[in-house]
């Protein structure tokens, strides 16, 4: 007796497993440079960063606003 191949996906309709999101670019920079959040604002090093990549990674707000930087907005 001979059954018809199954066609689709077999897993349509489930719960995708899951995942846990690792840290954020910016985490990874602060660190990389071994900073203590009260040394944010002092670093040119990361504020080096935050301006190379304001508009594309995440940056805390309240640093944008320490710096005088605007904040890109969301659409």
């Amino acid at each position: 007796m001979m059954t018809a191949k199954r066609r689709g996906n077999p897993n349509w309709g489930k719960a995708a497993p899951y995942t846990v999101a690792g840290p954020s670019s910016f985490e990874t920079v602060v660190k990389t440079l071994g900073l203590v959040p009260r040394q944010f604002e002092a670093s040119v090093s990361l504020k080096d960063w935050v301006l190379k990549n304001k508009h594309n990674k995440y940056v805390p707000q309240e640093l944008l606003q320490a710096w005088g930087m605007d904040a890109p907005s969301e659409v």
